[in-house]
């Protein structure tokens, strides 16, 4: 089946039941018409959404199934990991809201790599709550970087503005320390494959930040620019990709420098989760890049302040749903491309045989 034809699986992990997770997942799915885009799979519980939509008077009808691979088109499908009532103590993390977010993280990522779901799309979760239960990870990032062996990309999306960055979930003095050349070359390669072939980019043009104020000043105000960044950004425009900066990060995030690129690379967290918050908080999408399998977020928290007053915005949520299906047909696209340029095409000859030609039709 074409990807375009093809009606994707949208698996949902519900994050803390006890933030705005269900309030934003739900909101989400309102729209009665939403069924005909994609076909959503929540990993959740029943009897905590029926509660939970009764609160927030949204008219909201689950297929309740044991497993993913039983999800219909059509339908709000909800694998139903817990029968029994879950205590709800909107805007408060508990033991029992956290397990179910652990559960329902794993479940989801399992239908994932057995392939009964296309794309995850994860809600906020409470990091600090669950590594007390014995969490290993920081954040999704690590978790599923485990589970799929295999390094990710914390890539921060909209139309016009994407930035990712370097280094992830690490103490500020740690960050100069995780700096070199080969990693900067490395998370490059995946952002620009990742740029066309997940975002249909045929060229990227890739800004890449100082770590210093006013990056470096010429090497006044530190070394990382000269010794690290500079060169590595040059041996990869040696060879094809078009990497650009050093560039100081105070004054990058102006429209006409930044919306000259096509991504960003910043050098840790804030220097890049920060302004990309800044301008682009309702419709911003998390997207862990450089995976074999396609993961996005809303890119804020869970936000316990406002759970359970029914004021939560949706937009960032329903954005990263969409943003995760954009990239599954992206990618199809480009895989089937690749793989049509591998075939031999067919020819018939004047002697009436048919020769495999290569691709290109260069006999």
């Amino acid at each position: 089946m074409s990807p375009k034809n093809h009606k994707v699986r949208v698996g949902i992990s519900i994050g803390d039941f006890n933030g705005i997770g269900p309030e934003i997942i739900m909101k989400s799915l309102a729209d009665k018409t939403i069924t005909d885009f994609f076909t959503p799979v929540i990993f959740g519980s029943g009897k905590l959404f029926t509660y939970q939509k009764n609160i927030f008077k949204l008219n909201l009808n689950f297929n309740y199934i044991n497993e993913a691979s039983q999800a219909q088109g059509g339908k709000l499908n909800m694998v139903n990991l817990v029968k029994e009532n879950s205590m709800v103590e909107l805007g408060t993390p508990t033991e029992e809201s956290t397990k179910l977010a652990i559960d329902s993280l794993e479940a989801a990522t399992e239908a994932l790599l057995k392939g009964d779901i296309d794309v995850l799309v994860t809600a906020p979760i409470n990091k600090d709550e669950m590594v007390k239960m014995g969490f290993k990870h920081a954040g999704h990032t690590g978790y599923f970087e485990e589970k799929f062996n295999k390094k990710g990309l914390m890539f921060l999306v909209t139309e016009d503005l994407k930035v990712a960055v370097l280094t992830h979930h690490i103490p500020i003095a740690q960050v100069a320390e995780n700096i070199s050349k080969e990693k900067i070359k490395k998370q490059i390669r995946v952002l620009n494959q990742t740029l066309i072939e997940d975002f249909n980019i045929s060229k990227p043009k890739i800004a890449v930040l100082g770590l210093n104020p006013h990056a470096g000043d010429g090497g006044i105000i530190g070394k990382e620019e000269i010794e690290i960044i500079a060169p590595a950004i040059k041996e990869l425009s040696d060879n094809g990709i078009l990497a650009f900066g050093p560039f100081p990060a105070d004054s990058f995030f102006q429209p006409e420098k930044y919306k000259s690129f096509d991504a960003v690379l910043a050098m840790y967290h804030d220097q890049g989760l920060a302004p990309f918050k800044t301008l682009a908080y309702e419709e911003g999408v998390n997207y862990t890049a450089g995976l074999p399998f396609i993961r996005t977020s809303p890119d804020h928290g869970t936000a316990y302040d406002i759970a359970g007053k029914n004021i939560a915005d949706e937009r960032s949520f329903t954005e990263a749903i969409f943003t995760a299906i954009k990239i599954f047909r992206n990618r199809s696209e480009y895989n089937d491309l690749m793989s049509n340029r591998l075939q031999p095409r067919k020819m018939v000859v004047d002697n009436g045989i048919d020769e495999d030609l290569p691709d290109d039709g260069e006999a």
